[in-house]
């Protein structure tokens, strides 16, 4: 470490972006600090990833023991179903409590400073940290910037967080609402769909686009439909804007045209889940102070490296990984953006490579994706000169699928024509969100489907889908 610094390296924010770039920073030798204001986790840990996982799992454990058809096939019986509401969100709680607890202990362990309190940035390789004692300023050779992402909410949407709330509000179970309106399609609003219908509430889903479930893969999205939404006590409004939505017993939705904002209906149910995605937390961090503008969503501009970017052009010794770059808004990216980032500073030259980061929807059965979509794919082509093609494989004709009753599901690859190039993998079904990462890795390594026709998967496994795939694209 240069005498003429206080630390190597600033971390500001705990969440699992900084968390993995001070554990990495700590193996390169570096003297690291980490700032937070708030729960040493962030998102992922306090209110997102870890609790809502926790809820799907005895929610999906309830769904299980109460399809007695299922069962019956499996010639088993059971009597009926009870569950404490209580007993589910102090799951998710001791989770929440374990891992946070893991996690400080890490940091403790590798003597990564905590530093409590509010951290921004006041000049070049200059943080301050307004703590309950006050305010004290560090010099630093390099900043890495992890302030996370807090939920959005459209105007014309009151939150009183008890009837009408977010997801940070909604992983605390704190009720059961006979008939709840979830606000977005996208995987928030389809995960506590999952769990509520699981625990017998009415879900109203109310998307603002002309179909379901857009940010997924039309294959996908279709047979997601009809497993995941017409089946269960969901009721659903596309191309349509909740224009107003106003606390209360009951909660009042205007529902409007999405393309005219004319008002068209009124719903008046029990609570409201407003799952519209979510925002940089990028206010008060300094910027300024080095020169530095979000742009009008409010996110940090950085390039690969994750260096920030001032006019185009990296800043030197300031960097930025996670929510708050608007790259991929996930945990595991922002923990792969933070070693990248490290490996920077210590002038290791490194990029991330986004088409490589799966991603997973964890309802019943899950849903799971990696790399391009068939439009993107087929843009790409355009630009590139290349010819893409498609191969599905369904888990109705998988050993361990009919084995487990659980034949519910698809997997999609999508590669160039002409060398094999795997460049987009989309699967639902169970245990997609596993299943995953073997492409994950594939297309890291840009595999030809080819080559991975190869491959010999073990028999019988679900794994079994992605190989009959590759054996098709082949």
């Amino acid at each position: 470490m240069s005498q003429d610094f206080d630390y190597d390296l600033i971390i500001i924010g705990a969440g699992v972006g900084g968390h993995g770039a001070a554990l990495h920073a700590v193996k390169c030798g570096l003297k690291t600090a980490i700032i937070e204001a708030k729960e040493m986790g962030g998102t992922c840990v306090n209110r997102g990833c870890i609790p809502s996982k926790a809820l799907l799992a005895a929610s999906g454990r309830v769904r299980e023991l109460q399809d007695s058809e299922h069962l019956q096939h499996l010639g088993i019986q059971v009597g009926g179903v009870a569950f404490q509401r209580e007993a589910i969100a102090a799951h998710a709680t001791d989770l929440v409590h374990k891992i946070r607890e893991d996690l400080t202990n890490s940091l403790t362990r590798l003597k990564v400073d905590t530093l409590r309190g509010w951290g921004k940035v006041v000049g070049p390789q200059k943080v301050s940290v307004i703590g309950d004692s006050g305010e004290k300023t560090y010099t630093t050779r390099d900043i890495l910037l992890c302030p996370g992402s807090v939920p959005f909410v459209p105007p014309g949407i009151e939150i009183d967080h008890k009837t009408v709330f977010t997801s940070d509000e909604a992983i605390q179970l704190e009720q059961l609402p006979p008939w709840i309106a979830i606000i977005g399609s996208g995987y928030i609003g389809l995960e506590f769909s999952d769990v509520y219908t699981a625990l017998g509430c009415e879900v109203t889903m109310i998307e603002a686009l002309d179909t379901l479930m857009p940010g997924f893969d039309p294959d996908i999205a279709k047979i997601a439909e009809r497993v995941l939404i017409k089946p269960r006590n969901i009721e659903t409004y596309v191309g349509t804007l909740a224009k107003s939505v106003k606390p209360g017993h009951p909660v009042v939705i205007e529902l409007a045209d999405a393309k005219t904002k004319e008002v068209v209906e009124t719903l008046e149910v029990d609570a409201c889940l407003v799952a519209t995605g979510r925002i940089p937390a990028t206010k008060n961090l300094g910027l300024e102070s080095v020169g530095v503008e979000v742009d009008r969503r409010g996110f940090i501009a950085v390039n690969d490296q994750m260096a920030v970017l001032k006019d185009g052009e990296p800043v030197p010794h300031l960097w930025a990984v996670g929510d708050a770059t608007g790259k991929m808004m996930l945990a595991h990216a922002a923990s792969g953006q933070g070693v990248v980032a490290v490996e920077n500073i210590c002038g290791r030259a490194k990029t991330i490579d986004y088409r490589a980061i799966p991603a997973a929807a964890f309802t019943h059965p899950e849903i799971s994706y990696v790399g391009l979509t068939e439009a993107q794919a087929q843009a790409l082509g355009e630009t590139e000169g290349f010819t893409i093609a498609t191969a599905k494989t369904y888990y109705k004709g998988n050993s361990k699928a009919l084995a487990e009753k659980e034949t519910e599901g698809l997997a999609k690859i999508i590669y160039r024509q002409d060398t094999g190039e795997l460049l987009g993998v989309h699967i639902i079904g169970i245990h997609a969100s596993d299943l995953i990462q073997e492409a994950a890795n594939a297309i890291g390594e840009r595999r030809s489907v080819r080559e991975l026709a190869f491959n010999i998967h073990a028999h019988p496994t679900l794994s079994e889908i992605l190989d009959e795939a590759y054996k098709r694209a082949s």
